[in-house]
């Protein structure tokens, strides 16, 4: 794989988690945001925990094959290292993503790694679903839906959630996150995440579930989600939810 020359989110997320799978263009772009905005890798850190902590909550109830959206790179704690008994379905839109993921997973049995686009989900191929996702549509799954809800409008956002629950069956688990308005304080930094990126106050994410319910823990901080011990303290930019596929 030639050294790409646009840096990339899931590449520099990776850097910032302390990862391998990222090159020089990555690095020089996490460092600029970081000089707009101030150190990042504790904010992701916590961010991927959350990730860690609703997988294994997922597992706990029974869940062992999950569809993951915008997946990133999958390593660093991301959900087959969670969830070492599930089969996996990393998708992304993003070819040299995809390309790379693919390269991480050649190995395995267990993770696959191919194109799609949360907002359609007909654009996953439906024999890598069938394959890592076994029973999809006809036994509960675990969707991951995380660092994609600030690039939907409201609009976007909710017809894709109301979708994905029409299409997973009951008792399915959705984890996902928004994205504060922590960068508001930080102009230069929000500049670098473009037009299409959504703030949104908190009071504003309950709505876009639509149909899917929160766990009891309801839409949180990342780090005050069933924290293991003292939340962290970090910077309020996301908040998190587990939320249920309700029985027919």
């Amino acid at each position: 794989m030639g050294e790409p020359d646009q840096p990339s989110t899931a590449r520099m997320i990776d850097f910032w988690l302390g990862g391998q799978h990222h090159f020089p263009v990555d690095v020089a772009a996490a460092t600029a945001f970081e000089q707009a905005y101030g150190p990042c890798a504790p904010v992701f850190r916590e961010l991927r925990a959350f990730l860690g902590r609703a997988v294994r909550a997922m597992a706990a109830q029974g869940v062992d094959g999950f569809l993951v959206f915008g997946a990133g790179v999958p390593t660093m704690g991301n959900v087959h290292e969670v969830a070492t008994d599930a089969t996996v379905l990393y998708t992304d839109v993003d070819p040299v993503t995809i390309r790379l993921g693919q390269s991480i997973l050649a190995g395995s049995d267990r993770a696959g790694y191919g194109f799609g686009d949360a907002t359609d989900i007909g654009t996953v191929d439906p024999a890598q679903l069938h394959r890592f996702v076994p029973g999809w549509g006809r036994r509960p799954v675990g969707v991951v839906f995380l660092g994609l809800a600030a690039f939907l409008d409201d609009a976007t956002l909710t017809r894709t959630l109301d979708e994905l629950y029409a299409a997973a069956a009951p008792g399915s688990l959705l984890a996902v996150d928004f994205d504060t308005e922590e960068l508001a304080g930080h102009p230069q930094a929000l500049a670098m995440m473009g037009p299409q990126f959504r703030m949104r106050p908190p009071a504003a994410f309950a709505p876009l579930l639509g149909r899917w319910a929160p766990t009891a823990d309801g839409i949180v901080p990342v780090a005050e989600w069933r924290p293991e011990g003292a939340p962290a303290r970090v910077p309020d930019a996301f908040h998190g939810v587990l939320a249920t596929r309700a029985e027919d």
